[in-house]
């Protein structure tokens, strides 16, 4: 009896094995990520993490310090001003691409660190996005940059979702808590998204919801409770980096930032780039072909592009050093066209002078302006301009302002008569020639100067370049981009630069005279200094009973 016990005890032993040795395998099998096809998969993975190419140029050159940011050391300070110490603000730093703005923004959280009082502790993080490619998806069931919520609805929800507990997913702002959000291109964000960006930097958290969630449901996990009831912490500070205009972004995320620029590079530190992204590529490149390759490039990453692909052409070749033929055979592959500047006018023709200009991307440049009088009835010509442009007035409205450029004209030739030189006697013609766009007022100055200097026949000083809006009473109105225009001056060997008065402190540029003027008699007196030609003493005194001889000669000249 005992033995019969005994073989059925083994049997009843071996069933109930062999039962939870069925069990386990069946597990196994369907447990996610087991199995040989779940080991085939992982050594896949491993064998592509082995195999790796060599670092772009671009990235052997990105500067490691702040120090080493080319042509940006006004916006390095200010964005540590920002961004070290006590209370780092929220930042938005407009350029355009290819200055540094990313790079720049990463060492500076390095720097505030590092800085005394900092709340940023040594293990902040730095989290980086792209705000174009952020999708925006009106049910929330995937979002990167805030966080979403696996409902139990969806696949994959796991033993949670089975139980009908809903799971939130953290984002890009819990991700950056304690550190810094940069998004790229913030300017292209999604209005709903940006809108719940601000709440979020007013917050400091970000909330979930879900029809799923009930806060009595014993099967939710205390996490889970405190998620949905207090939020996830998302105390950052957000740089955004923008090529758009201040006045294409809300108001209300300007209000909230601080706003730095970082202008464009300039030739000599374009050229400084090339020579840089040269040595770190193991190749000399004479200072003669990078300044070539920066007059092919628009931005340090070109820059550093050219000369990766003409390094690439010379180690083709055997040879360890860039030369002029390699920089042209890239430029030419690269489609890259010659940027030409405009060369400062000639001494002694009358009626030219060098205007200054600025573009939207705060690029500063050189602009010949010239003036043509012939005795007439006082009629007046502007060619070589736009005669119509549409202006936002920040108030969501365009409006079309029409001959802006001429109205400046009208304007400088009036105030011309009030000191006594004789427009009504002339035709004029002013002509801003090579297609340069004037499409504001500041360049009134300039033009009143190239018709005093026509009508007169005595050349305006060459070395010197002026900006300025005229009032028809002879006053020199502040305008916008003198810190471009002046270092446009500089760049172009000039000797001095006339501003208005209200603008002198914005002129202040290392290498050249600043002369800040309040009236168009004054600003033509320096502009004549140098061929000591007389100024009407008073207004209605004719210009040719100030200077007799020399007036009455080149009016007949200009005649």
């Amino acid at each position: 009896m005992t033995l019969i016990l005994t073989i059925l005890q083994v049997l009843l032993s071996l069933v109930v094995g062999l039962y939870f040795f069925r069990q386990l395998r069946k597990d196994r099998a369907a447990r996610p990520g087991g199995g040989r096809q779940a080991d085939i998969e992982g050594e896949h993975v491993r064998r592509l993490r082995s195999i790796c190419l060599s670092q772009p140029l671009n990235e052997a050159v990105r500067p490691r310090a702040l120090h080493e940011i080319v042509g940006q050391e006004e916006g390095v300070r200010a964005l540590k001003a920002v961004l070290c110490g006590e209370n780092p603000q929220h930042v938005i730093i407009y350029g355009p691409p290819g200055v540094g703005k990313t790079c720049a923004a990463r060492l500076a959280l390095e720097a505030a660190k590092r800085s005394e009082g900092t709340p940023f502790r040594m293990d902040a993080p730095f989290v980086e996005m792209d705000a174009t490619c952020l999708r925006f998806d009106e049910r929330a069931i995937a979002d990167p940059l805030f966080g979403s919520v696996h409902d139990p609805i969806y696949q994959g929800a796991g033993p949670l979702g089975q139980n009908g507990v809903p799971q939130p997913r953290e984002g890009a702002v819990t991700r950056a808590h304690g550190g810094v959000l940069f998004l790229d291109e913030i300017g292209e964000m999604h209005p709903v998204q940006m809108n719940k960006l601000l709440k979020v930097l007013e917050d400091r958290l970000v909330r979930f919801d879900s029809a799923y969630y009930d806060p009595a449901d014993a099967r939710t996990p205390a996490y889970i409770h405190d998620i949905f009831q207090n939020g996830l912490p998302a105390d950052f500070r957000l740089v955004g980096a923008t090529t758009r205009s201040p006045a294409d972004l809300p108001p209300a995320l300007r209000s909230r930032c601080m706003e730095i620029f970082f202008r464009p590079l300039e030739r000599e530190e374009l050229a400084v780039v090339a020579e840089n992204a040269a040595r770190r590529a193991g190749f000399s490149l004479s200072r003669e072909d990078a300044a070539l390759t920066a007059a092919y490039a628009d931005s340090a990453r070109t820059a550093v592009n050219l000369v990766q692909l003409a390094a690439a052409a010379a180690r083709q070749e055997k040879r360890s050093a860039i030369t002029r033929a390699d920089v042209e055979y890239v430029a030419a592959c690269s489609r890259r066209t010659l940027l030409r500047e405009e060369r400062p006018v000639q001494a002694g023709v009358p009626g030219q002078v060098n205007a200054l200009a600025v573009g939207g991307a705060d690029t500063g440049s050189i602009l010949r302006a010239e003036a043509a009088a012939r005795a007439g009835a006082g009629r007046l010509r502007v060619t070589g301009i736009v005669d119509q442009e549409e202006v936002c007035d920040g108030r969501g409205r365009t409006l079309r302002r029409t001959g802006s450029a001429r109205d400046s004209a009208e304007a400088a030739r009036t105030a011309l008569a009030a000191l006594g030189v004789p427009v009504e006697r002339f035709d004029l013609h002013v002509h801003f020639p090579g297609g340069a766009i004037v499409d504001g007022p500041s360049a009134g100055l300039a033009m009143a100067a190239a018709m005093e200097s026509a009508i007169s026949g005595a050349p305006v000083a060459a070395d010197a370049a002026m900006t300025g809006e005229i009032s028809v009473h002879g006053d020199i109105l502040p305008v916008g981009g003198v810190r471009a225009k002046v270092r446009a001056a500089r760049r172009a060997g000039l000797r001095r630069v006339l501003v208005p008065w209200d603008n002198r402190a914005e002129a202040e540029c290392a290498g050249i005279e600043i002369v800040p003027v309040r009236t168009l008699r004054e600003a033509l007196a320096h502009l004549n200094a140098e061929t000591a030609r007389p100024l009407p003493a008073a207004c209605g005194d004719g210009l040719l009973a100030a200077a007799p001889e020399r007036g009455s000669a080149n009016l007949t000249n200009n005649a």
